[in-house]
Protein backbone atom coordinates (compact mmCIF):
# COMPACT_ATOMS: atom_id res chain seq x y z
CA UNK A 1 0.00 0.00 0.00
CA UNK A 2 1.39 3.39 -0.91
CA UNK A 3 1.75 6.16 1.62
CA UNK A 4 2.46 9.86 1.58
CA UNK A 5 6.08 10.58 2.45
CA UNK A 6 6.84 13.33 4.90
CA UNK A 7 9.26 16.14 3.91
CA UNK A 8 12.26 14.31 5.37
CA UNK A 9 11.43 11.18 3.43
CA UNK A 10 10.89 13.09 0.20
CA UNK A 11 14.53 14.22 0.25
CA UNK A 12 15.75 10.64 0.50
CA UNK A 13 13.01 8.50 -1.00
CA UNK A 14 15.28 5.48 -1.40
CA UNK A 15 15.99 5.39 2.33
CA UNK A 16 12.32 5.30 3.28
CA UNK A 17 10.72 3.27 0.47
CA UNK A 18 8.98 0.01 1.28
CA UNK A 19 11.17 -2.96 2.17
CA UNK A 20 10.03 -4.96 -0.83
CA UNK A 21 10.70 -2.15 -3.29
CA UNK A 22 14.07 -1.46 -1.75
CA UNK A 23 14.98 -5.13 -1.86
CA UNK A 24 14.27 -5.34 -5.58
CA UNK A 25 16.14 -2.10 -6.21
CA UNK A 26 19.20 -3.26 -4.34
CA UNK A 27 19.25 -6.65 -6.03
CA UNK A 28 19.16 -4.88 -9.39
CA UNK A 29 22.03 -2.74 -8.17
CA UNK A 30 24.00 -5.81 -7.09
CA UNK A 31 23.28 -7.48 -10.42
CA UNK A 32 24.41 -4.37 -12.23
CA UNK A 33 27.57 -4.31 -10.15
CA UNK A 34 28.24 -7.90 -11.14
CA UNK A 35 27.53 -7.02 -14.77
CA UNK A 36 29.97 -4.15 -14.54
CA UNK A 37 32.59 -6.48 -13.09
CA UNK A 38 31.91 -8.94 -15.89
CA UNK A 39 32.38 -6.10 -18.33
CA UNK A 40 35.72 -5.32 -16.70
CA UNK A 41 36.80 -8.95 -16.99
CA UNK A 42 35.81 -8.99 -20.64
CA UNK A 43 37.81 -5.84 -21.29
CA UNK A 44 40.85 -7.27 -19.54
CA UNK A 45 40.70 -10.65 -21.29
CA UNK A 46 40.01 -9.32 -24.75
CA UNK A 47 43.11 -8.14 -26.59
CA UNK A 48 42.63 -4.99 -28.66
CA UNK A 49 42.77 -5.40 -32.41
CA UNK A 50 45.76 -3.83 -34.04
CA UNK A 51 45.12 -0.93 -36.37
CA UNK A 52 47.35 1.58 -38.03
CA UNK A 53 44.83 4.30 -37.19
CA UNK A 54 44.60 3.43 -33.48
CA UNK A 55 47.14 5.13 -31.19
CA UNK A 56 49.50 2.74 -29.46
CA UNK A 57 48.38 1.76 -26.00
CA UNK A 58 50.32 2.64 -22.89
CA UNK A 59 52.66 -0.07 -21.65
CA UNK A 60 50.81 -0.23 -18.34
CA UNK A 61 47.53 -0.87 -20.15
CA UNK A 62 49.11 -3.66 -22.18
CA UNK A 63 50.34 -5.27 -18.97
CA UNK A 64 46.88 -4.90 -17.44
CA UNK A 65 45.38 -6.79 -20.38
CA UNK A 66 47.48 -9.79 -19.45
CA UNK A 67 45.83 -10.08 -16.03
CA UNK A 68 43.27 -12.85 -15.67
CA UNK A 69 40.64 -12.29 -12.98
CA UNK A 70 38.88 -15.26 -11.44
CA UNK A 71 35.11 -15.22 -11.71
CA UNK A 72 35.04 -17.05 -8.39
CA UNK A 73 36.94 -14.22 -6.74
CA UNK A 74 34.59 -11.64 -8.23
CA UNK A 75 31.53 -13.54 -7.02
CA UNK A 76 33.04 -13.81 -3.54
CA UNK A 77 33.72 -10.07 -3.53
CA UNK A 78 30.11 -9.26 -4.42
CA UNK A 79 28.77 -11.73 -1.85
CA UNK A 80 30.99 -10.27 0.86
CA UNK A 81 29.65 -6.80 0.09
CA UNK A 82 26.00 -7.90 0.23
CA UNK A 83 26.50 -9.64 3.58
CA UNK A 84 28.61 -6.95 5.24
CA UNK A 85 26.37 -4.12 4.12
CA UNK A 86 23.15 -5.92 5.03
CA UNK A 87 21.30 -7.17 1.93
CA UNK A 88 20.06 -10.64 3.02
CA UNK A 89 17.54 -11.32 0.25
CA UNK A 90 19.87 -10.02 -2.44
CA UNK A 91 22.62 -12.22 -1.00
CA UNK A 92 20.35 -15.26 -1.17
CA UNK A 93 19.37 -14.55 -4.77
CA UNK A 94 22.93 -13.87 -5.80
CA UNK A 95 24.15 -17.04 -4.06
CA UNK A 96 21.55 -19.06 -5.94
CA UNK A 97 22.41 -17.58 -9.32
CA UNK A 98 26.17 -17.74 -8.79
CA UNK A 99 25.97 -21.21 -7.19
CA UNK A 100 27.86 -20.17 -4.06
CA UNK A 101 27.12 -20.32 -0.34
CA UNK A 102 26.66 -17.20 1.81
CA UNK A 103 29.46 -16.90 4.35
CA UNK A 104 27.14 -15.71 7.11
CA UNK A 105 23.76 -16.78 8.47
CA UNK A 106 20.93 -14.86 6.85
CA UNK A 107 19.23 -14.50 10.25
CA UNK A 108 22.12 -12.44 11.59
CA UNK A 109 21.91 -10.17 8.54
CA UNK A 110 18.16 -9.76 9.04
CA UNK A 111 18.73 -8.64 12.60
CA UNK A 112 21.11 -5.90 11.47
CA UNK A 113 18.70 -4.87 8.72
CA UNK A 114 15.79 -4.56 11.16
CA UNK A 115 17.86 -2.35 13.46
CA UNK A 116 19.01 -0.23 10.55
CA UNK A 117 15.44 0.17 9.30
CA UNK A 118 14.31 1.39 12.71
CA UNK A 119 17.07 4.02 12.73
CA UNK A 120 16.28 5.11 9.18
CA UNK A 121 12.66 5.80 10.07
CA UNK A 122 13.60 7.60 13.29
CA UNK A 123 12.35 4.89 15.66
CA UNK A 124 15.44 4.93 17.85
CA UNK A 125 13.82 3.36 20.89
CA UNK A 126 12.96 0.27 18.88
CA UNK A 127 16.51 0.14 17.52
CA UNK A 128 17.97 0.29 21.03
CA UNK A 129 15.63 -2.43 22.26
CA UNK A 130 16.50 -4.72 19.36
CA UNK A 131 20.22 -4.18 19.93
CA UNK A 132 19.82 -5.10 23.59
CA UNK A 133 17.82 -8.22 22.68
CA UNK A 134 20.51 -9.66 20.41
CA UNK A 135 22.59 -11.20 23.20
CA UNK A 136 20.57 -10.91 26.43
CA UNK A 137 22.84 -13.35 28.30
CA UNK A 138 26.00 -11.43 27.46
CA UNK A 139 27.35 -8.07 28.50
CA UNK A 140 25.23 -5.79 26.32
CA UNK A 141 26.84 -3.95 23.45
CA UNK A 142 25.53 -0.52 24.44
CA UNK A 143 26.78 -0.97 27.99
CA UNK A 144 30.25 -1.62 26.60
CA UNK A 145 30.19 1.10 23.97
CA UNK A 146 29.10 4.28 25.74
CA UNK A 147 29.95 6.46 22.73
CA UNK A 148 27.62 4.49 20.47
CA UNK A 149 24.91 4.50 23.13
CA UNK A 150 25.15 8.27 23.49
CA UNK A 151 24.99 8.70 19.71
CA UNK A 152 21.75 6.72 19.63
CA UNK A 153 20.26 8.65 22.55
CA UNK A 154 21.26 11.96 20.98
CA UNK A 155 19.60 10.90 17.72
CA UNK A 156 16.50 9.98 19.72
CA UNK A 157 16.53 13.51 21.15
CA UNK A 158 16.79 14.94 17.64
CA UNK A 159 13.75 12.89 16.61
CA UNK A 160 11.79 14.19 19.62
CA UNK A 161 12.69 17.76 18.69
CA UNK A 162 11.75 17.06 15.09
CA UNK A 163 8.32 15.92 16.25
CA UNK A 164 7.68 19.19 18.11
CA UNK A 165 4.84 20.88 16.32
CA UNK A 166 3.54 17.56 14.97
CA UNK A 167 2.14 15.53 17.84
CA UNK A 168 2.12 18.32 20.42
CA UNK A 169 2.20 21.72 18.69
CA UNK A 170 5.22 23.76 19.78
CA UNK A 171 5.58 21.74 22.96
CA UNK A 172 9.25 20.93 23.63
CA UNK A 173 8.53 19.30 26.98
CA UNK A 174 9.07 15.65 25.85
CA UNK A 175 12.41 16.58 24.30
CA UNK A 176 13.55 18.55 27.34
CA UNK A 177 12.52 15.78 29.73
CA UNK A 178 14.35 13.19 27.66
CA UNK A 179 17.50 15.31 27.49
CA UNK A 180 17.37 15.86 31.25
CA UNK A 181 16.93 12.21 32.21
CA UNK A 182 18.90 10.35 29.53
CA UNK A 183 21.64 12.62 28.17
CA UNK A 184 22.43 15.21 30.83
CA UNK A 185 23.78 12.62 33.33
CA UNK A 186 26.11 11.21 30.63
CA UNK A 187 27.30 14.52 29.16
CA UNK A 188 29.85 15.43 31.89
CA UNK A 189 31.71 12.14 31.36
CA UNK A 190 32.95 13.14 27.92
CA UNK A 191 33.61 16.64 26.47
CA UNK A 192 32.29 15.50 23.09
CA UNK A 193 29.06 14.31 24.69
CA UNK A 194 28.57 17.75 26.25
CA UNK A 195 29.27 19.55 22.98
CA UNK A 196 26.87 17.29 21.06
CA UNK A 197 24.13 17.78 23.63
CA UNK A 198 24.52 21.56 23.56
CA UNK A 199 24.38 21.64 19.75
CA UNK A 200 21.29 19.46 19.74
CA UNK A 201 19.44 21.58 22.30
CA UNK A 202 20.11 24.62 20.10
CA UNK A 203 17.47 23.20 17.78
CA UNK A 204 14.87 24.37 20.32
CA UNK A 205 16.06 27.98 20.23
CA UNK A 206 15.59 28.85 16.56
CA UNK A 207 12.69 28.61 14.21
CA UNK A 208 13.27 25.74 11.80
CA UNK A 209 13.74 28.10 8.84
CA UNK A 210 16.26 30.23 10.79
CA UNK A 211 18.57 27.45 11.94
CA UNK A 212 22.30 28.07 11.38
CA UNK A 213 23.64 25.66 8.73
CA UNK A 214 25.85 23.77 11.19
CA UNK A 215 22.81 23.15 13.41
CA UNK A 216 20.34 22.46 10.61
CA UNK A 217 22.44 19.47 9.53
CA UNK A 218 21.24 17.64 12.63
CA UNK A 219 17.79 17.38 11.03
CA UNK A 220 19.12 16.01 7.76
CA UNK A 221 18.92 12.27 6.97
CA UNK A 222 22.70 12.02 7.06
CA UNK A 223 22.72 11.88 10.87
CA UNK A 224 20.45 8.84 10.82
CA UNK A 225 22.66 7.27 8.18
CA UNK A 226 25.86 7.92 10.08
CA UNK A 227 24.50 6.44 13.30
CA UNK A 228 23.08 3.44 11.45
CA UNK A 229 26.48 2.81 9.87
CA UNK A 230 28.19 2.95 13.27
CA UNK A 231 25.67 0.52 14.71
CA UNK A 232 26.11 -1.87 11.81
CA UNK A 233 29.89 -1.86 12.21
CA UNK A 234 29.61 -2.39 15.97
CA UNK A 235 27.27 -5.35 15.48
CA UNK A 236 29.58 -6.90 12.90
CA UNK A 237 32.50 -6.53 15.29
CA UNK A 238 30.46 -8.05 18.12
CA UNK A 239 29.70 -11.04 15.86
CA UNK A 240 33.38 -11.49 15.03
CA UNK A 241 32.97 -10.25 11.46
CA UNK A 242 34.84 -7.57 9.53
CA UNK A 243 33.32 -4.13 9.98
CA UNK A 244 33.88 -3.18 6.32
CA UNK A 245 33.31 -5.10 3.11
CA UNK A 246 36.46 -6.21 1.28
CA UNK A 247 35.42 -4.11 -1.69
CA UNK A 248 36.02 -0.88 0.23
CA UNK A 249 39.52 -1.98 1.19
CA UNK A 250 40.32 -2.83 -2.41
CA UNK A 251 39.08 0.53 -3.66
CA UNK A 252 41.16 2.36 -1.04
CA UNK A 253 44.19 0.22 -1.86
CA UNK A 254 43.76 0.90 -5.57
CA UNK A 255 43.58 4.67 -5.01
CA UNK A 256 46.53 4.63 -2.60
CA UNK A 257 48.66 2.58 -4.98
CA UNK A 258 48.04 4.95 -7.87
CA UNK A 259 48.82 7.97 -5.69
CA UNK A 260 52.11 6.45 -4.53
CA UNK A 261 53.07 5.44 -8.07
CA UNK A 262 52.46 8.95 -9.37
CA UNK A 263 54.40 10.48 -6.49
CA UNK A 264 57.29 8.21 -7.43
CA UNK A 265 57.04 9.45 -11.04
CA UNK A 266 56.17 6.01 -12.39
CA UNK A 267 55.12 5.82 -16.02
CA UNK A 268 51.33 5.58 -15.85
CA UNK A 269 48.50 6.57 -18.21
CA UNK A 270 47.24 10.09 -17.66
CA UNK A 271 43.84 8.79 -16.60
CA UNK A 272 43.17 5.46 -14.93
CA UNK A 273 39.51 4.65 -14.42
CA UNK A 274 38.19 1.57 -12.68
CA UNK A 275 36.87 0.19 -15.95
CA UNK A 276 33.24 0.07 -14.84
CA UNK A 277 31.93 1.73 -17.97
CA UNK A 278 28.39 0.47 -17.40
CA UNK A 279 28.21 2.39 -14.15
CA UNK A 280 29.92 5.46 -15.55
CA UNK A 281 27.55 5.62 -18.51
CA UNK A 282 24.59 6.11 -16.21
CA UNK A 283 23.07 2.63 -16.38
CA UNK A 284 23.89 2.12 -12.76
CA UNK A 285 23.46 5.63 -11.43
CA UNK A 286 23.96 5.60 -7.71
CA UNK A 287 20.92 6.79 -5.79
CA UNK A 288 22.45 6.55 -2.34
CA UNK A 289 22.05 10.26 -1.67
CA UNK A 290 25.28 10.54 0.22
CA UNK A 291 24.76 7.36 2.12
CA UNK A 292 26.53 4.51 0.62
CA UNK A 293 23.45 3.06 1.02
CA UNK A 294 23.20 1.84 2.08
CA UNK A 295 14.58 -2.73 4.58
CA UNK A 296 17.48 -3.33 2.25
CA UNK A 297 17.35 0.15 0.93
CA UNK A 298 20.88 1.38 1.26
CA UNK A 299 24.00 -0.12 2.41
CA UNK A 300 25.39 1.82 5.30
CA UNK A 301 28.36 3.11 3.62
CA UNK A 302 29.60 6.39 3.68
Amino acid sequence: MSRVANPLESRTSLSYASSEAREDSNYRLSALTDAALDHLVEKIMTSPSTSTTTPSRHAFERRLEEVRISKTDLNALVMDYLISEGYPSAAQKFASEANIQPTSAVDSIQERVAIREAIYRGDIQTAIERINELNPMRYKLLEKDETLHFALLRLQLVELIRSCGTTSPDDPTPAINFATTELAPRAPTNPQFLEDLERTMTLLIFERKDLPPQIATLLEPKLRKDVAQRVNEALLKEQGERTKAKLFNLVHLRAWSEQKAREAKKDLPEHMGFGLDLMQNGHGKNNHDGMQSNGEAEAMVA
